[in-house]
C-alpha cells in the first residue's frame, strides 16, 4: 500500500519545515529569541534584523534546502505522483510558518505557535520541482528586495512567478499541469501570514529594504 509511505513523508514534510533555523541562528549567534525582534518571524528577513547579514543568509539557504529536500525525497519514492510533488512541500510550508518547535504560552496563558511567512519554503518547493528556476527566482527576488525595496513583495511575488514558469513549462514542454498550482497554493499562506504587511504596502508605510534604504539613510 502507497498510503503508509506518503502519509510518512507527509509527517516528515511538516517536521522538516518546522525546523525553525532563524530561531536557532539568531540564538547561536546573539542569545536573542527572534520572536521577540521586530516582526516576530523566523525566516531570514527577520533574522537579518535580529543577527545580521550571515545569519540571515544561513537562515534563508537553509529555509529553501528544507522544503526542496521535501519534494526531492517525494519524486524518488513516487516519481509520478504529480500531486503528491506539491502537497508534500506545501505540508512543509504550513511546517515552516506554524512550527512545532515553537509552541508556547502566552502572557494570558494561551498557546501560540510561530513561524516564518512561507516564502523561503516555497521557493525550495518551486526549486524541487524544477531546479533550474533557481536562476529566474534568484534575480527576481534580488531585484524586488534591493531595488524596489520591499522584502515583503518579493515574498508574495517569488511563487506566482514559480507558477508562470510551470504554466510556461507544461505548454512547452508537457510538464505536469498540477505544478502550476503549487504557487498558488502557497501564495494563500504567505498572503494570511503577510497580512499587517500587505495594510502598510497599501497605506505607504511598509518598511524600505535594499539599496533604497540605504539612499535614504545617506540622505
Amino acid at each position: 500500500m502507497q498510503i503508509l509511505p506518503k502519509i510518512g513523508i507527509l509527517v516528515l514534510a511538516y517536521c522538516f519545515g518546522s525546523i525553525p533555523w532563524g530561531f536557532f541562528l539568531v540564538k547561536a549567534f546573539t542569545g536573542k529569541d527572534v520572536r521577540e525582534i521586530e516582526s516576530g518571524r523566523t525566516g531570514g528577513t527577520n533574522t537579518m534584523r535580529a543577527a545580521g547579514f550571515l545569519p540571515g543568509f544561513l537562515t534563508t539557504i537553509l529555509d529553501i534546502l528544507k522544503s526542496a529536500c521535501v519534494v526531492w525525497i517525494a519524486k524518488y519514492f513516487f516519481p509520478v505522483s504529480y500531486w503528491f510533488h506539491i502537497i508534500s512541500p506545501l505540508v512543509a510550508v504550513m511546517g515552516h510558518n506554524y512550527s512545532i518547535f515553537l509552541i508556547r504560552r502566552d502572557q494570558n496563558g494561551k498557546l501560540s505557535i510561530a513561524g516564518g511567512a512561507g516564502g523561503t519554503p516555497a521557493m525550495g518547493g518551486i526549486i524541487g520541482l524544477w531546479w533550474p528556476s533557481l536562476f529566474i527566482l534568484v534575480p527576481t527576488g534580488f531585484f524586488i528586495v534591493m531595488i524596489i525595496g520591499y522584502a515583503s513583495l518579493a515574498t508574495m511575488s517569488l511563487p506566482l512567478i514559480g507558477s508562470l514558469i510551470f504554466l510556461y513549462r507544461f505548454i512547452r514542454f508537457n510538464d505536469p499541469w498540477i505544478y502550476i498550482t503549487f504557487g498558488l497554493l502557497t501564495e494563500i499562506f504567505i498572503v494570511w501570514a503577510l497580512r499587517p504587511n500587505i495594510k502598510r504596502l497599501l497605506n505607504g508605510t511598509e518598511r524600505i529594504v535594499g539599496f533604497r534604504a540605504k539612499k535614504g539613510n545617506k540622505d
